[in-house]
């Protein structure tokens, strides 16, 4: 049970080390952003897959937390690149 854990924790981390490099060497910045979302996406998935493994509640809420920090900041990144400012007076 512990090689199919370790094996998809790897398989997780080459695949945001692959996202790690299109966030650095991406074509455009937009490409960049869904990237950088890729690897957050990732590693809450990666978080999950340790706190159940270990078997630590606190895991997931802090996956739960992480995650949605994710979403709010790829929102506010978003509306900063289509309007060129964060908050409107």
């Amino acid at each position: 049970m512990i090689q199919i854990f370790l094996t998809i924790g790897v398989l997780i981390a080459v695949t945001i080390l692959l996202a790690l490099y299109r966030a650095a060497l991406g074509p455009g910045v937009f490409n960049r952003t869904v990237a950088v979302n890729v690897i957050g996406t990732k590693t809450v998935v990666l978080l999950v897959l340790i706190g159940y493994y270990f078997e630590r509640p606190l895991f997931f809420d802090l996956s739960l937390l992480y995650a949605l920090l994710n979403f709010i900041g790829t929102l506010i990144f978003a509306k900063y690149l289509e309007r060129g400012e964060i908050w409107s007076s």
